[in-house]
């Protein structure tokens, strides 16, 4: 054996492949196509999926635009049991929570145009659920603002106010 050979030696030419065509014979581009095939019916197919591709692509953000809009119902109950049980007492809670049902809709109106950016689309139509958006968000300030017309806490303001002038 000779040094820096390995073990193959000579022979390690007798194990390669040549991946040349070097054939007389017609290549797969020369063979017509089958009957009831043609390659215009694969590019048709792949713009055909490409279209089902972004229809479900809408379909989606359409859903997902809905579900955003609807969020703030959920909000809504939750703020409204929230402040029945903190009845209309003045304390730390009930004012809380009335300074965040104000809150809360106030911000997420000042956010409606970055909240619904993800889903926008040309093929999907956000008037809709912004419209529900921006109403339920309306709901919540109205019922802090009820909130506090009907507990106690305006009179509080108002008697601490009176007080310092």
């Amino acid at each position: 054996m000779d040094k820096g050979k390995g073990a193959m030696g000579s022979n390690a030419r007798r194990w390669a492949v040549d991946f040349s065509d070097n054939s007389t014979s017609p290549s797969s581009r020369d063979v017509p196509d089958p009957p009831g095939f043609s390659r215009a019916s694969i590019d048709q197919d792949d713009s055909t999926l490409s279209r089902q591709k972004k229809d479900a692509e809408s379909n989606w953000k359409a859903q997902k635009a809905w579900e955003v809009a609807q969020a703030p119902f959920k909000n809504l109950l939750m703020m409204g049991f929230m402040m029945w049980m903190a009845g209309s007492t003045v304390h730390l809670f009930s004012i809380g929570i009335t300074f965040s049902a104000l809150w809360q809709p106030i911000s997420a109106l000042q956010s409606v145009g970055k909240i619904f950016e993800p889903y926008k689309d040309s093929r999907v139509e956000l008037l809709g659920p912004k419209l529900l958006f921006i109403a339920l968000n309306l709901g919540g300030l109205a019922l802090g603002v009820w909130k506090v017309c009907t507990s106690r806490i305006m009179q509080f303001i108002i008697l601490k106010f009176t007080i310092h002038m």
